[in-house]
C-alpha cells in the first residue's frame, strides 16, 4: 500500500468510527434555551470521541494494512 491510498484508508476510517462513537454518553439537556434544538446534546464531548475514534482507526489501519501488506487478501484473489 503506498502512502497516499494509506491516508485515504485511515481517514475513511476514522470518519466511520467518529459517526459509530457520536451517539455514546449523549444526553439531553433538561430546561432548553431559546433558540437551541431539543435534541442538542448537553455535553457532546467531541475531543473525547475524536481521540477515541483516532485509537480505534489506528488499530483497524494496522490491520488492514497488515491484511494487504502480507498478501491475505488482494484483487487477484476476488
Amino acid at each position: 500500500m503506498d502512502i497516499v491510498s494509506g491516508i485515504v484508508v485511515f481517514i475513511l476510517l476514522w470518519w466511520w468510527v467518529f459517526f459509530m462513537t457520536l451517539p455514546f454518553g449523549v444526553k439531553t439537556p433538561d430546561s432548553v434555551e431559546v433558540g437551541h434544538a431539543t435534541s442538542a446534546p448537553e455535553k457532546p464531548m467531541l475531543w473525547r470521541k475524536a481521540m477515541i475514534a483516532t485509537i480505534i482507526a489506528s488499530i483497524l489501519f494496522a490491520i488492514v494494512f497488515w491484511v494487504i501488506d502480507s498478501g491475505l487478501l488482494s484483487l487477484d484473489q476476488l
